[in-house]
């Protein structure tokens, strides 16, 4: 590999042949600030902070743009190089709205951070601000273009991650804006709502929609039974909302945390991610045993990979499980059989789900989802509005003690239920139950790790009863999207595929606590997503029980109330179906 000498603040580097000055620098621990940049996505160099003084050179070059070159001199941190870097960020200081105390990223939000480092104080440039849009109608993502600095890490995000590209630069000068095609809403385009956009957003322009206050009426109203029930990611980013290490498990403290918020119950979505596994599960199976079934069959728990195929792919929607995502399938549940059998009217009921997605919040609002008469999920909390939430009711983390969930619905998880949290972990809980059940017997080996890892694509070849078994797995659109074409030509090798709509499943949802780009960049030396992951794996090893199918409270379930998998009765509350959507516009790629 070709390498070339150079200098930067006069110490000597040696760089492979073709990198930039930023990824040069960095390998050597050399801090240069950036806004726009995010490895492997955007390196544009449209916000200038990165600006660097090379020798002989006639202007301020960018580095994450400029290619470091044999011999070169590059100073970070010359008065030239710090004047021009500061009067780029009080360039972009002056079309801000700077409300920071009721950002939501106040306090992580990196252009504050960046007017911190060079010691902004004062409003240098003042006079017309843009135009500005606020979105607010979406089910999950809020737009405040106010706040935004045409860094253009969310358009790159959603054509490169996800593939799509729906979001543009539109207009010239001055009046130039960042949103959907023709200013539209997210909800009048074909956005997954998967939020990725939102949490590679630098400051406030993308956020969550906050459902917070309604959550709080709802503790308020003594008429209503508020129950709150928390995903399997959450536990594993939870914690960095109160400045704990990234990937730490604080299972025992969210419990703790939404007790003391005042929730009459406080559950652990892993009971009904362990229902999903049953009802997809014995799906799977019944197409297996039908020659006329639609195969392969897609897993249905990411709500934005659901979106995603109502909208590019409705052709395929026959292969898409029927089954609820597990949120949806508990909403269901408790406002069933848990309300019958505690005597109360299910619209009486305000089930809250703690979610690592802004898309779940969307789903919750799809009309095929509703019991009785009333939705299955009333709330949406990410886990950034979950940390908000604890935050308001004044409660001190650090102080609090562990605390188990309620037992009397959801007592026994398993280990499955908790990997559903990363990518692959779906499809190893179904692969554990589904081999158990076939061959009739208690597995040997639990794990199967050939389908964990953060690569795009995965695939493996199952043995049950004697028989082979093709499965593929995908996160995010990009790398979906060479399966879906596959299927599609009628070329697909795989009986069963789990596609995730962010990249390493929920642990990197669009609702999951926002990660320092020091950290996206690779800078500190160590993945984030692999760390949530591992913290899920952790768990799942410590427990008992490790297959969905053993989990006696799921087979009480059955026994008492649903009868079996793909009942008549399982069938209306856990399972739903699905619409096809016509694409507004999409962006022409590059």
């Amino acid at each position: 590999m070709a390498t070339v000498n150079l200098k930067i603040n006069n110490r000597a580097i040696t760089a492979e042949a073709g990198q930039t000055v930023l990824e040069a620098a960095r390998e050597n621990g050399i801090y240069i600030p950036t806004l726009c940049y995010l490895k492997d996505i955007n390196k544009s160099g449209a916000c200038r902070v990165c600006l660097v003084e090379v020798k002989n050179a006639r202007t301020l070059l960018s580095a994450c743009t400029t290619p470091v070159s044999e011999g070169m001199e590059v100073f970070t941190n010359s008065a030239r190089a710090l004047k021009g870097r500061r009067n780029t960020v009080e360039l972009i200081m002056s079309n801000h709205n700077k409300n920071c105390l009721s950002c939501k990223r106040n306090q992580n939000c990196e252009l504050q951070t960046l007017c911190e480092e060079l010691g902004i104080r004062e409003n240098k440039f003042e006079g017309a601000h843009t135009p500005t849009t606020l979105e607010n109608a979406s089910y999950g993502i809020v737009r405040d273009t106010s706040k935004c600095v045409l860094c253009e890490r969310c358009i790159q995000t959603c054509k490169k991650v996800q593939g799509l590209g729906i979001l543009g630069l539109q207009n010239r000068g001055f009046e130039t804006f960042m949103g959907p095609a023709f200013n539209k809403g997210f909800n009048d385009v074909n956005c997954m709502q998967c939020g990725q956009c939102v949490i590679n957003c630098p400051v406030g322009a993308l956020t969550e929609k906050e459902d917070i206050h309604y959550v709080i009426d709802a503790l308020n109203d003594p008429t209503k039974t508020v129950i709150v029930q928390t995903a399997p990611a959450v536990r594993a980013s939870l914690g960095e909302e109160f400045g704990m290490p990234i990937g730490t498990r604080v299972t025992g403290k969210m419990a703790a945390a939404l007790k003391a918020c005042g929730f009459d119950r406080v559950y652990d979505t892993n009971y009904s991610a362990d229902l999903t596994i049953m009802e997809e599960g014995s799906e799977l199976l019944r197409r297996l045993n039908n020659p006329d079934a639609v195969l392969p069959m897609f897993t249905s728990c990411s709500p934005g990979w659901v979106r995603y195929i109502e909208y590019q792919y409705p052709e395929l929607l026959p292969h898409l499980s029927s089954a609820k995502s597990p949120h949806m399938m508990f909403g269901a549940i408790l406002k069933s059989y848990w309300a019958e059998n505690n005597g109360i009217d299910p619209k009486d009921i305000v089930t809250v789900s703690i979610m690592p997605c802004i898309a779940k919040k969307s789903e919750a609002r799809r009309p095929e989802c509703n019991t009785a008469g009333v939705e299955d999920v009333d709330y949406v909390l990410t886990t950034r509005e979950c940390g908000r939430l604890i935050k308001m009711m004044g409660i001190d983390w650090e102080t609090l003690e562990d605390d188990d969930f309620d037992t009397d619905l959801v007592h026994d998880y398993t280990g499955a239920g908790v990997i559903f949290g990363t990518t692959g972990g779906v499809m190893e809980a179904a692969l554990r139950t589904v081999k158990q059940i076939v061959e009739n017997k208690k597995l040997e080996k639990v794990d199967f790790e050939a389908c964990r890892g953060m690569e795009g694509v995965k695939e493996a070849a199952v043995e049950v009863a004697g028989k082979t078994l093709w499965i593929a797995i995908a996160s995010s659109m990009k790398y979906a999207k060479p399966l879906l074409e596959e299927v599609k030509a009628g070329q697909s090798k795989y009986t069963f595929i789990e596609i995730m709509g962010c990249p390493g499943g929920c642990i990197n949802g669009g609702g999951q606590s926002i990660i320092p780009s020091k950290v996206k960049n690779g800078e500190l030396g160590y993945g984030y997503k692999e760390l949530r992951m591992k913290a899920l794996y952790d768990e799942d090893e410590l427990m008992d029980l490790r297959v969905s199918c053993d989990n006696p409270q799921i087979q009480a379930l059955y026994k008492d109330y649903l009868g079996e998998p793909g009942s008549e009765l399982a069938e209306k509350l856990l399972h739903t179906h699905y619409t096809a959507k016509t694409k507004y516009h999409v962006l022409d790629e590059e």
